[in-house]
């Protein structure tokens, strides 16, 4: 796993593999919250980047699938998340609603990603202790937004004094290889309402973000042929 990035006032991001899954920290206080809690395999890193940062706080999840959940338990603080978000936390990470041998998926990757969600990703179901909803602050100054449809009660961060989007899965900038893509919806078959995805990430290019940080890979900023940020997430929805 990657040392802590800083990327923004009062924000780091560490990202760790298997999947380039992202765990942003944001300034609380003396320490630091986790924004999603990537995968279990990443829990030691976590723990020392943020030991290093003055000390985690508590975590707030992005959504409740297994890749995004999986550090959580081990960490031994208290754990948020939104209202609609809670059961999934709580539950099955998102097997209530994918296809239980993930047929959607070539053969190859298939057996990858099922070996990856036991034992790599996921550390099981997670104690939610309380909730978070549409426009409150967590820290750092970043606020709620609400963008289901890849999972119920996704959430990103936004900040509106540099225009930063904390977006977990609203899209993809990478394959299911883990290759580098242009910004794209996520799988349909990872996602209980992806019509609703289309929605939410058309939303997130209303607020005209400057840099959206996703939950794998790298950053989405404006390029010269693709666009601004809210261009490139238009074309990603329409597409």
């Amino acid at each position: 796993m990657s040392a802590a990035e800083p990327i923004a006032d009062g924000l780091w991001r560490l990202s760790g593999d298997p999947g380039h899954c992202n765990v942003f920290l944001l300034r609380d206080g003396d320490g630091v919250l986790a924004f999603d809690a990537g995968g279990r395999t990443m829990a030691r890193g976590i723990r020392r980047a943020t030991d290093e940062l003055g000390g985690l706080t508590g975590i707030v999840l992005g959504h409740g699938h297994t890749d995004h959940r999986g550090a959580a338990p081990g960490l031994g603080v208290p754990v948020r998340c939104h209202p609609d978000a809670v059961e999934e936390a709580e539950g099955r990470g998102g097997w209530d609603y994918w296809d239980p041998h993930l047929g959607f998926l070539p053969l190859p990757i298939r057996l990858i990603h099922r070996l990856l969600h036991r034992f790599a990703w996921d550390g099981g179901p997670v104690d939610i202790a309380g909730t978070v909803s549409a426009g409150d602050e967590v820290a750092a100054g970043f606020v709620v937004v609400e963008i289901p449809g890849h999972a119920p009660g996704q959430i990103a961060l936004w900040r509106e004094a540099d225009r930063v989007a904390l977006t977990t899965d609203a899209f993809y900038v990478t394959d299911m290889w883990g290759r580098p893509t242009v910004p794209a919806m996520p799988v349909e078959g990872y996602s209980q309402d992806p019509e609703l995805a289309r929605r939410s990430v058309q939303q997130l290019a209303d607020l005209e973000p400057l840099v959206c940080w996703p939950g794998h890979g790298d950053p989405v900023r404006a390029d010269a042929e693709r666009g601004t940020v809210a261009d490139q997430l238009r074309a990603a929805a329409a597409a």
